[in-house]
């Protein structure tokens, strides 16, 4: 009994120190209302100034937090898009603070009425990032949250604590408490800190996790934005080129080894095309990964316990039939029990519904093959399980692709390829059903961190008089309904 209120006790003194961070904020938020545009685009300049100047060290970080993971990769996929996206933010932000005029239906509209839209802060954020990006998906957010004039709490991972410690150290020093902030810890941390009355929160990670950060965002009627992930499913046509989607698929699959939400998670592929699709999907993996124990190239798995959850996919997978290709074209030797977390690719096959890895997210160097008949078959396939974060296309049948995009729905869609719709901030970013719900990345991140207020300016004229809305009511208000709905 002593220690469960021990541990109540802590986690109460947690909250309350956070809230205290959270009250700060939103006092200095108020104070500084109207957020100008001159100290959004100084918010993100500071921002871009920790990418551009601190990069090689948060590479650094990452690569021992993984114990392995290639400068190059994460200065592809941590510090260039954050960079781009604050940039683009900072280059747009003028645009998206205009106030919006909107046209005015009768009668509301008569007579010099005016109507718009004005885009006021939220006031503060509170942003949970993944381990899997750690860099990419704490600052990528930021362009949308600062760019709309908001103050931010940021809750990284545990799991990358290099990263995250690096993190919360680096924005000490370029921000205000007051303005931004890190607050770092392990689950007790991540707990208190939903539970915060935020302004608005972005999660991003496991549909599983997101399920628990919405419903302690309920209890304050925090809104939420959710970035999930899901079975992102490769469609492979009879008309696609096999061997060019197979590099494809392997340069997106093989990333970060397979650690990614938008990751390639199984492909549907014509039955008669099997083998030709397994052989080359092998061929380009061995070509792109020569060797893959010692490669620096490669990305280790992020700890042990997630090696283990892969290997016993593999395990349940092979002891319900499935014929397992493990893809090791220097027959280097690999186990589960190694402490070395580095894991070659495996492609499935023969996989069955009840198998795990055709039940949960892979989130690993694992591919199932799952065959197809009918495009109609595939995509009722695709229909029968939950919406997924995007959704991939190879094929040159323009029909048969307009019909795919008619007939699923999921976060977002790369065609001929993979993952690439990411890349874009022209383009909203976001999931759908367990993938996640709302966006952002560019005019769509600050639509959502932003408070679409409505502005009604009357003129001079008594209006309601003048369409009889003063009782009694009678032949003048008629006369209104009969020109409004013609009724």
């Amino acid at each position: 009994m002593a220690t469960l209120i021990d541990d109540a006790a802590a986690e109460q003194a947690l909250t309350s120190s956070l809230m205290d961070v959270f009250e700060a904020q939103r006092r200095a938020y108020m104070d500084e209302c109207p957020v100008s545009l001159d100290i959004r685009r100084d918010r993100l300049d500071r921002a871009i100034n920790i990418l551009m100047t601190h990069g090689d060290d948060l590479c650094d970080a990452m690569a021992a937090d993984f114990l392995s993971r290639p400068r190059l990769m994460s200065m592809f996929s941590d510090i260039a898009p954050a960079v781009k996206a604050l940039r683009y933010a900072k280059k747009h932000v003028a645009r998206w603070m205009r106030p919006e005029r909107r046209a005015l239906e009768f009668p509301l509209g008569l007579l010099g009425a005016r109507g718009e839209i004005r885009y006021h802060p939220k006031g503060v954020v509170g942003l949970i990032s993944p381990w899997n990006f750690p860099v990419n998906l704490t600052f990528g957010p930021l362009a949308g949250i600062l760019a709309a004039g908001n103050r931010a709490m940021i809750k990284p991972s545990e799991m990358t604590p290099e990263t995250s410690c690096l993190m919360e150290s680096l924005i000490g020093r370029y921000f205000d408490s007051k303005e931004l902030c890190v607050v770092t810890g392990g689950v007790d941390v991540g707990r208190a800190f939903s539970s915060i009355p935020f302004d608005h929160m972005l999660f991003t990670g496991a549909t599983s996790v997101g399920r628990h950060i919405m419903r302690a965002a309920s209890e304050t009627l925090t809104p939420v934005t959710l970035e999930l992930g899901g079975k992102s499913p490769v469609l492979l046509s009879r008309t696609a080129d096999i061997g060019q989607a197979a590099e494809r698929i392997m340069i997106g699959k093989m990333m970060n080894a397979g650690q990614i939400c938008l990751a390639p998670d199984y492909c549907l592929v014509p039955s008669e095309h099997m083998q030709e699709v397994h052989d080359e999907l092998v061929a380009a993996a061995e070509r792109l990964y020569p060797t893959v124990k010692d490669n620096a190239d490669y990305t280790a798995i992020v700890n042990a316990h997630h090696k283990t959850r892969l290997y016993d996919h593999i395990v349940d997978a092979r002891n319900k039939g499935a014929l397992i290709t493990d893809v090791n074209p220097a027959n280097e030797a690999f186990s589960r029990e190694d402490t070395d977390t580095v894991m070659p690719l495996h492609i499935i096959q023969r996989t069955t519904n009840d198998m795990t890895i055709m039940q949960e997210e892979v989130f690993g160097p694992l591919l199932p093959l799952v065959p197809y008949d009918s495009i109609d078959d595939a995509i009722t396939y695709v229909n029968e399980r939950e919406r997924p974060l995007a959704l991939y296309y190879f094929g040159k049948d323009r029909n048969e692709e307009r019909l795919v995009l008619d007939k699923t729905l999921s976060g977002g869609v790369t065609v001929n390829d993979v993952v690439w719709h990411v890349g874009h901030e022209s383009l909203p970013f976001g999931g759908v059903g367990a993938s996640g719900m709302g966006a952002y990345h560019g005019h769509e991140g600050f639509l959502t961190f932003s408070h679409a207020r409505a502005v009604y300016r009357q003129t001079g004229f008594n209006l309601a008089k003048m369409i009889g809305l003063l009782p009694p009511y009678g032949k003048k208000l008629k006369q209104t309904l009969r020109m409004q709905i013609g009724k």
